[in-house]
């Protein structure tokens, strides 16, 4: 449990995008968001708005449901990665086309300033330069953050990115 004890444990910071497009996409995102702070190992520091967003890739599917969440953890990099993916499997994620249709996606933006490059883990995420449906929410709550690559903000990122894909703030606030 994330109690006093934890100020002797060493703490990250760490973004998590998550995005659902099948079921009740704004309760998947909700029960993801729910499931990270329950770990015990994280604490939820801040939560974006929730999105809808254009799907890219594989773009004959329904508008995705998008957020960012800032979360403190006492986890490295690679045991956040298992527990995003155990989270996902709990909240019945299966195995489908690359960029496809999924009830709930949880990622791995970025972790404290680091830059990892294993073959099973990739910080920052890839292309999360080139993609709005995460700068848009991750700048809400972080516009300031440095990508650990690039050099650049997160506001600066998401005003060179363009429009191309689109995406719109729903009005149900923030998650």
């Amino acid at each position: 449990m994330w109690n006093s004890n934890s100020d002797f444990q060493v703490k990250h910071i760490a973004y998590i995008g998550i995005g659902s497009n099948i079921g009740n996409t704004y309760s998947n995102c909700l029960r993801a968001i729910e499931e990270l702070n329950r770990s015990g190992k994280n604490r939820i520091v801040a939560k974006s708005s929730l999105y809808k967003t254009e799907p890219i890739g594989y773009t004959n599917q329904k508008w995705f449901i998008n957020c960012v969440v800032e979360l403190e953890t006492l986890l490295s990099a690679k045991d956040l990665l298992l527990l995003l993916k155990d989270t996902e499997f709990r909240l019945g994620r299966t195995k489908g086309p690359r960029w496809g249709p999924r009830n709930i996606d949880i990622d791995l933006l970025l972790y404290d300033n680091q830059v990892i490059n294993d073959t099973d883990l990739k910080v920052p995420h890839p292309e999360i330069e080139k993609r709005r449906f995460v700068l848009a929410p991750l700048s809400e709550i972080a516009p300031d953050l440095i990508h650990p690559v690039i050099g650049l903000s997160i506001k600066a990122l998401l005003d060179s990115v363009g429009d191309a894909q689109r995406v719109e703030m729903l009005k149900t606030g923030v998650v």
